[in-house]
C-alpha cells in the first residue's frame, strides 16, 4: 500500500512553516540560510510527491535543478556571510546599515 499524498502535503507545509518562521524570526545569517535551505525542500518534496503521483518525473528532474539552486544560493550565502563577519565582527543581518549605498 502506498503513502497517500496528503501525507506528503502535510509533510510538506510543516517543513515550509518551520522554515517561514526561521525567515521572519532569526536575525543570524546562518540561520536565515538554514530557513531558506527548508522552504526548498519543501518545495522539492512537492515536486517528488506530485511527480510520483502523476507517474511523470518532470517533478523530480525540476527537483534536482533546485537542489542545484540551493547549492548556488548557499555558496553566495556564505561569501555575504564572510564579508558581514570581516567588516563588522558579527554575523547579525539587522547591523550593516552602512552597506546601503
Amino acid at each position: 500500500m502506498a503513502i497517500q499524498p496528503q501525507f506528503y502535503l502535510l509533510l510538506s507545509a510543516g517543513v515550509f512553516c518551520a522554515g517561514l518562521f526561521g525567515v521572519l524570526t532569526r536575525s543570524n545569517a546562518l540561520m536565515f540560510l538554514m530557513s531558506v535551505e527548508l522552504m526548498l525542500n519543501a518545495a522539492n518534496i512537492n515536486f517528488v510527491a506530485f511527480s510520483f503521483y502523476y507517474g511523470n518525473v518532470t517533478g523530480q528532474v525540476f527537483s534536482l535543478f533546485v537542489m542545484g539552486l540551493a547549492a548556488a544560493e548557499v555558496a553566495v550565502g556564505i561569501g555575504i556571510i564572510l564579508v558581514l563577519y570581516r567588516n563588522f565582527g558579527d554575523i547579525d543581518v539587522t547591523g550593516p546599515v552602512t552597506m546601503r549605498r
